[in-house]
């Protein structure tokens, strides 16, 4: 059935999507499959969807519409958060031909038995409290660094979000099967990995429901800390409530922990806060920052911030604003409040107009450039080990010190997949930082 047949895929979201993008495309090529990009002509093209905002509703229905120029006849799969939460909306799109939950992702080979179009498409998609098992998953092969999946699922109730609906209970992989992961990617060449998940914090529960903490996340970063081989880790998003002092100082000492923290903040304001029914207030937020600062204080920490929630008042989104321009944040990722079904917040008074909502985006968008340019500034002058990419772009090559700043440098093949100490001098027109001298290259057998 495989044989020269071409699959292309793509991802929608978050880096645990990616990470289970690369997984899947890994069971295309071990059954013979040829990978190819996904602006390029192909026999089956794969979807991996997002339920998180509208404008990933939209990009999906973009995305089919190129498809379908590119090949007419393509057999096209969905799969992913929005594929779970509305297969029916997703089938009905012109020249879908399969969708996948949450469940059935992970068998897609098994739905493949016929690649003729037909008429109609076809939802295979299990209970979402069916979905209490745990796959491993990693990116590899696709870039410079690797996406490690290490959590799933959510147990919070927070009144805008349709991940737990999307993915199930929270759950783990066992310290061992990470361990191993790990050691797998080190040992294909990758140079950093990055571990990702729904709320990686809560690391330890089990599958099946299983809500005992074997291992903490604690534990969990504590045990790759010694994996030989890994020359950076970064941990992605982790909710404040769960980022301990004690996970704090471990990085802080840590020979392959990277100081890079993203912590959702959501909002600036209590009240918003309660609403959302999030698990901590501004008061604990602010002690997360200003800890991570007293221990590293050239550490990178970004933000995610909701604008425009039901009740946010042009009080509250002050209130927000001030709050951040009080912590050393470095860069905002800004989203603007999506009514999303089956939420307590599309229940709730005092609906935010879609007008005001954009401009307060625009106004936190603005401060983060601004964020990130004082951060960018503080580093100049100093010496970091600077990971480059594989991309030539028009000249140039570009890449992440180890505290996430951007640095461009002119291209150099022998630069490509290497740790490199570079001195950070200036900021560029691009808003990205250039150096002027590389000193010797750093690398891991």
């Amino acid at each position: 059935m495989s044989q020269n047949l071409k699959v292309a895929l793509t991802t929608l979201g978050c880096k645990l999507n990616y990470s289970e993008t690369s997984t899947v495309s890994r069971q295309f090529k071990e059954e013979g499959y040829s990978l190819v990009k996904f602006e390029d002509f192909s026999d089956i093209y794969i979807i991996n969807t997002c339920s998180v905002t509208e404008n990933a509703d939209r990009q999906f229905k973009t995305l089919v519409s190129k498809v379908l120029k590119i090949n007419p006849e393509a057999f096209l799969i969905a799969i992913g958060c929005y594929a779970q939460l509305k297969p029916e909306e997703l089938v009905k799109v012109n020249g879908v031909d399969l969708v996948l939950g949450s469940k059935e992702k992970f068998q897609i080979l098994d739905y493949l038995k016929d690649f003729n179009k037909k008429d109609f498409g076809v939802i295979h998609s299990c209970e979402i409290n069916e979905t209490d098992f745990y796959k491993s998953s990693f990116s590899i092969g696709d870039r410079t660094r690797s996406f490690l999946k290490v959590q799933d699922g959510c147990d919070y109730k927070c009144t805008y979000c349709t991940i737990p609906l999307a993915r199930g209970i929270s759950r783990s992989d066992k310290l061992s099967n990470i361990i191993s992961d790990a050691k797998s990617i080190s040992s294909s060449g990758v140079k950093e990995i990055v571990l990702t998940g729904v709320n990686i914090g809560d690391y330890g529960k089990g599958e099946l429901g299983n809500k005992n903490h074997k291992n903490t996340f604690l534990d969990l970063v504590t045990a790759l800390d010694d994996v030989d081989g890994i020359s950076r880790i970064r941990i992605s998003s982790i909710e404040p409530n769960l980022l301990s002092n004690d996970i704090i100082n471990f990085v802080s000492n840590s020979k392959i922990f990277v100081p890079h923290f993203h912590v959702p903040m959501q909002s600036g304001s209590n009240d918003i806060l309660k609403l959302m029914k999030r698990r901590y207030l501004k008061e604990l937020y602010r002690d997360r920052i200003n800890y991570i600062k007293t221990l590293m204080p050239n550490a990178c920490i970004g933000a995610d911030v909701i604008v425009g929630f039901p009740g946010e008042s042009d009080e509250h989104f002050i209130e927000t604003y001030e709050f951040i321009q009080s912590l050393e944040i470095s860069y905002l990722h800004v989203f603007t409040y999506s009514e999303r079904d089956n939420t307590v917040a599309i229940t709730l008074n005092n609906e935010v107009p879609k007008n005001i909502r954009s401009k307060r985006s625009k106004l936190l968008r603005s401060l983060s450039v601004k964020l990130k340019n004082k951060f960018y500034t503080s580093q100049l002058d100093s010496v970091k080990d600077v990971l480059f990419e594989s991309e030539n772009k028009r000249g140039y090559i570009y890449g992440f010190s180890n505290n996430y700043v951007r640095v461009k440098a002119p291209w150099r093949k022998d630069l490509v997949n290497s740790i490199v100490s570079y001195e950070l001098k200036e900021i560029d027109q691009d808003g990205l930082v250039v150096g002027k001298k590389l000193e010797k290259l750093i690398t891991v057998e």
